[in-house]
């Protein structure tokens, strides 16, 4: 029942925030505004609805650290997409034409603010967490990572290798990324990182949702196996590459730290550590 209680809090908050954001989506600076509203909306709700149904403390969102987690993690994610786009310039397949929006630019950082909290909160908060308690770290990795890459079948331009690809360059990592810090705070910055940086800076489709007016006017050709087409990088073999890579990092930190939880080794539900990366 905590599951579905924790599940239906922060859906709510989610709705409430993209009605809100949907609304002012024609103003950027609204948009940024309304988006880190909404983002702090769903952490509170996240840590509240914890509090009522676990007795404790939501440890993974905690104050302490809070700013240097995340920043941690924005700059792995804008790093690793950076990687993805440097490759595509190399081999031909990335152009810029000159300068893009800076005003889009600031309403995207609300719009994916409010995206990577609440996809962070829903699918490791809640999701991957309750999972592994029953049935240990690597089959709730491997059921929240492909359900995470299955919603964005939903999207505009999707594909099904391209909700493969997210599957495991971002369901599997995110969860790894959790699994080793046990911080919602650093997962919320690596999503967020990654996905501002492919709209806000590059200005390329973000998981097959159309294209994107950021910092950069910029055009992509080429094979979709390197450029992912128009579901965007993210479907590119590059983008698979180093998120399995980085996946395998985190999960490496993870057993390092005693992280990982076994298949019927139940974790307890208030046993979140609070490790962080190392300085």
């Amino acid at each position: 029942m905590r599951f579905v209680w924790q599940f239906l809090a922060v859906l709510a908050a989610y709705a409430i925030g993209g009605i809100a954001t949907n609304a002012v989506k024609d103003n950027d600076w609204l948009t940024l505004v309304v988006g880190l509203t909404s983002a702090a909306l769903v952490v509170f709700v996240y840590a509240w609805v914890v509090r009522r149904t676990e007795r404790r403390q939501a440890l993974d969102v905690a104050r302490e650290g809070a700013a240097a987690k995340t920043g941690w993690g924005i700059l792995m994610g804008a790093g690793m997409f950076t990687a993805v786009i440097v490759n595509l310039f190399a081999s031909g397949h990335y152009e810029v034409d000159g300068v893009g929006s800076v005003q889009g630019a600031i309403g995207l950082v609300g719009f994916m603010a409010a995206a990577a909290a609440t996809e962070e909160v829903v699918f490791r908060g809640v999701l991957f967490r309750i999972i592994e308690e029953h049935l240990g770290t690597y089959l709730a990795l491997g059921l929240t990572g492909l359900g995470f890459g299955a919603m964005h079948l939903l999207n505009e331009d999707a594909t099904l290798w391209g909700a493969l690809a997210i599957a495991i360059e971002a369901g599997f990592m995110l969860a790894a990324a959790y699994a080793a810090t046990r911080s919602l705070w650093l997962a919320i910055g690596v999503h967020f990182g990654w996905n501002f940086a492919a709209a806000g800076i590059f200005s390329v489709a973000v998981s097959g949702t159309g294209t994107n007016e950021g910092l950069l006017d910029a055009a992509m050709s080429g094979p979709k196996l390197l450029t992912g087409g128009d579901f965007g990088p993210e479907g590119s073999v590059y983008s698979v590459g180093f998120g399995a890579l980085l996946t395998l990092v985190f999960l490496w930190l993870a057993h390092r730290r005693g992280n990982v939880v076994p298949f019927g080794s139940r974790r307890a539900a208030g046993a979140n550590s609070t490790a962080t990366l190392p300085r």
